[in-house]
Parts: C-alpha cells; sequence; structure tokens
C-alpha cells in the first residue's frame, strides 16, 4: 500500500525515529514498485538480524552445544516470526507496492511482511550505528526471547516433530522402513518420514531403526524450520 502520512506513528511503534526518514520509506517500498526498493536493505538487515541473535543466545546459553543455538536461532528468525512482528507493527498499512502486487494482496503475505522487517533493521543500521541497531532488535523480540525454552529443544526430535505437528492440528508423522541392508550385525536401515507440511517424504539411513527414524525427524524439522 502507499504510504500513509502518519509514518511518525511507525516509527513509534518500531521505537526508533529516523533521522533519515528517506531510508525508511525504501525499507517499505517493494520491488513491485519502483528499481529503487528495499532487497538491499533486506539483505544488510538479514545478516544483522542473524549476528544480533547469535551474540544473544551465545551469551544468554554458555552451557549449551552448537546444534540446539542453531535451533533456537533459526526459530526467532524465521519468515514466519518475522511476519509475525511485521503485523504487530501493523507494517502492512506502510509498504509501497505496485498496482499488481497490490492487487493481489501482496501486502499480507509472510515473505513479504519478513522481508520488510529485515529491510527496516537495515536502514536503522545505516542511520545509526550497530549498537543501536542490536538494541532496537532485542526490543523488538524481547518477549520471544524470554520465552526461549530449551528444555524444548532437548526433547527427542521425533517428539518435538510430534509436538509441532500436534499443535497446527496436522496429521502424525509416518514412518516407513523402505530397506535393510547388509548382514544381520551389521544392518543399515533406510526410514522415510512423511509428513504433511512438506511437499516430500524426507529419508535417512542408521545402524537402527530407530535412529533412522530420529535422524529423519532431525531433518524434517530442519525443513519446517527453514520455510
Amino acid at each position: 500500500m502507499i504510504a500513509k502520512p502518519d509514518i511518525a506513528l511507525l516509527q513509534q511503534r518500531i521505537a526508533y525515529h529516523f533521522k533519515d526518514e528517506a531510508l525508511l520509506t525504501l525499507a517499505l517500498t517493494h520491488r513491485s514498485f519502483s528499481s529503487q526498493n528495499n532487497e538491499r536493505l533486506e539483505f544488510l538487515g538479514d545478516s544483522l538480524l542473524g549476528v544480533t541473535i547469535s551474540e544473544y543466545l551465545y551469551y544468554k546459553f554458555p552451557a549449551v552445544k552448537e546444534g540446539i543455538l542453531s535451533r533456537l536461532r533459526s526459530k526467532l528468525v524465521k519468515g514466519e516470526t518475522l511476519a509475525l512482528i511485521a503485523r504487530e507493527f501493523d507494517l502492512s498499512e506502510y509498504l509501497i507496492m505496485g498496482p499488481g502486487e497490490l492487487k493481489s494482496g501482496g501486502y499480507r503475505r509472510d515473505s513479504i511482511l519478513a522481508d520488510a522487517v529485515e529491510a527496516i533493521i537495515g536502514a536503522i543500521f545505516l542511520d545509526s550505528d550497530i549498537e543501536t541497531c542490536k538494541s532496537i532488535i532485542l526490543a523488538w523480540f524481547s518477549t520471544r526471547l524470554e520465552d526461549l525454552s530449551i528444555d524444548d529443544q532437548l526433547k527427542d526430535p521425533k517428539t518435538q516433530l510430534q509436538e509441532l505437528l500436534q499443535s497446527q492440528k496436522k496429521p502424525l508423522p509416518l514412518y516407513t522402513v523402505t530397506n535393510i541392508d547388509g548382514a544381520s550385525h551389521q544392518q543399515m536401515f533406510t526410514v522415510t518420514c512423511d509428513i504433511v507440511l512438506l511437499k516430500e517424504p524426507v529419508q535417512a539411513v542408521a545402524t537402527s531403526r530407530r535412529q533412522a527414524e530420529k535422524e529423519a525427524a532431525i531433518l524434517a524439522l530442519s525443513l519446517l524450520e527453514q520455510n
């Protein structure tokens, strides 16, 4: 949508007032509107967001291993989370889009909202400095950071996947042994995991059925975090 004249209200919502409001306007401009758009700012903001959340998690959980930290970060910075933050700011009211994208409801699309959030982060960095930018990011994520549960990440991957699907009222995962190779004392099990949220089943191979199912669940969780 065309940016509203009360751009000051948006700045109040994001808790940052720009010295150069042209940067904010650029961050809100979708590529469907102009060749001068927010894609470069989005690129910058994505990196700033990643390093800020990574640094926070590193110091917040000094005894936690890299794999769990990565899953926590993915949960926080994924597009779905950023789109929720965008909606908290009523960001769709301010997006500047071309007529076609506007007509198709692009201002409601998660990917476009998430990109705009990252672009605003990049714009804040250019308008201020790295420490100011980090403090704004952490303020936006404060509730979500407080609600982080390491215990959830320590759960067995199959349990995590099952609980995720149950929370979205989806059918439980279907694990199928598709192949067994090797002698009885050196068998390799191939297992597929089929869930409705992924277009194709995922596959894993391990020395036991249980481990193969676990590896398949880990892969499925990883793919879901990227969506």
